[in-house]
């Protein structure tokens, strides 16, 4: 039996202690973030947003199957919330233009009530015209015929879930847009995670009901932090561990009513998509700390734009040859541009490299900063690193490069606290 198949399967149950447990996890998580975005300035934390929001519309279609092109994405993004997109623009398809129409809708204009003409709207969004011809489905309507989510070869089919009869619909989704937009149900991750499961239970288009589920979510965090802001990626965490995010949605969906282990999968995914965007906030603090501390030298706008796509977190060692092709120069030129950094005290060679040097962006201050109690420690299958600065305690997650960089003797545990921590100075 199915889970719409019970008496008022709408009133949903479960364990008031532990969900409430978990929920003050993600708040406190939530603050801590907050209190972060706090230290840098309105445009930076819309480049955090638009890095976000890249990575949420990126990992929801990849959760359906669907690969897009993070350069296109980020161009889209950027192009929309008004901010330089650092690295190599490519063009945007109108599937990318489409999803990230949806989600920026959702998040941006979350105080507005969400209607059935919003819904269809956002569908014909995930499915434009352009592409019709390559769709067998209903765009822009609900499902007007049975749906069912099966997996295995012909003949061996498994059905996972098979979702109302398509008359039930209307009425269904009414019940659930009401509810949704009912404000005396304060807006709260909690909210965000019945709705999530609660919209897919009912499955009321033929195609695209995932993301639809994890952009209704996003609204709802949005409403909730009061902010068209976005630091962190749920989708981005569901893709994760997208094996349990379908094992736990079926097995709820074939239970009693008690949703207690949805809620508490959830808000756990919720938990580590927040402490995950320590990387994303971590790299904006860490750019700007870097441009204040080097500010009054003078770099050409070349060396500026290939030092922001390092600082961004770009995935490989500023080498010559990679500078020489991130800028389109030739190697002669790649090398007197990071020579001339070297020689302004803005870059150094990575230590023990004889060839194919890599460069590190200098961090440190000349007079120094007295951080105490520097460690690496691993937490949850995460790798920090921590520092105490005045008396409090603050952490970060080290990238797999810095990792990399440590374990090869490239760079020392005090030369990464000050990258990652000179900002609580200097901002």
């Amino acid at each position: 039996m199915f889970i719409h198949e019970l008496d008022n399967w709408t009133n949903f149950v479960w364990n008031k202690t532990k969900v409430s447990d978990k929920l003050l996890e993600v708040t406190q998580a939530l603050g801590y973030m907050h209190g972060r975005l706090s230290m840098i300035g309105f445009d930076e934390q819309l480049k955090a947003t638009a890095e976000s929001i890249t990575a949420e519309v990126v990992s929801t279609s990849q959760i359906e199957g669907i690969t897009l092109k993070t350069n296109s994405v980020r161009s889209s993004v950027a192009r929309r919330l008004g901010v330089p997109a650092e690295g190599v623009s490519e063009s945007i398809s109108h599937d990318v233009e489409g999803i990230v129409s949806v989600e920026l809708d959702a998040t941006h204009n979350y105080k507005m009530p969400l209607t059935q003409e919003r819904l269809f709207g956002w569908h014909n969004d995930l499915f434009p015209v352009e592409r019709r011809s390559h769709y067998t489905i209903d765009v822009g309507q609900y499902r007007t015929h049975g749906m069912q989510v099966i997996s295995g070869n012909f003949g061996r089919e498994r059905v996972h879930y098979q979702a109302p009869a398509p008359e039930r619909v209307p009425q269904e989704m009414a019940q659930f847009l009401a509810w949704y937009n009912d404000d005396s149900i304060a807006a709260s991750p909690l909210k965000a995670a019945v709705a999530h499961f609660w919209f897919v239970c009912i499955h009321p288009f033929d195609d695209g009901n995932g993301r639809l589920a994890r952009a209704l979510s996003d609204s709802l965090l949005a409403r909730y932090e009061n902010s068209r802001l976005r630091y962190y990626s749920m989708s981005h965490q569901i893709l994760a561990d997208r094996d349990n995010y379908y094992r736990e949605l079926e097995r709820t969906q074939r239970g009693n009513g008690d949703i207690t282990e949805w809620l508490l999968w959830f808000l756990s995914a919720l938990l580590k998509a927040v402490r995950t965007s320590d990387a994303i906030i971590g790299n904006v603090l860490q750019k700007t700390y870097f441009w204040q501390l080097h500010a009054g030298k003078a770099c050409t706008e070349r060396q500026k734009t290939i030092m922001n796509i390092y600082l961004s977190g770009y995935d490989g060692k500023l080498t010559t040859k990679n500078w020489a092709k991130l800028a389109e120069f030739t190697l002669d030129t790649a090398n007197r541009d990071i020579t001339d950094l070297v020689h302004k005290g803005m870059l150094r060679a990575a230590q023990g490299a004889v060839r194919n040097v890599a460069y590190l962006p200098c961090f440190e201050q000349d007079d120094g900063i007295p951080f105490e109690n520097i460690h690496q420690f691993v937490e949850g299958g995460q790798t920090f690193i921590g520092i105490t600065y005045k008396g409090i305690d603050y952490r970060e997650q080290l990238t797999e490069g810095d990792l990399q960089s440590l374990s090869q003797n490239e760079r020392s545990l005090r030369d990464l606290a000050y990258k990652y921590f000179a900002y609580l100075v200097i901002l």
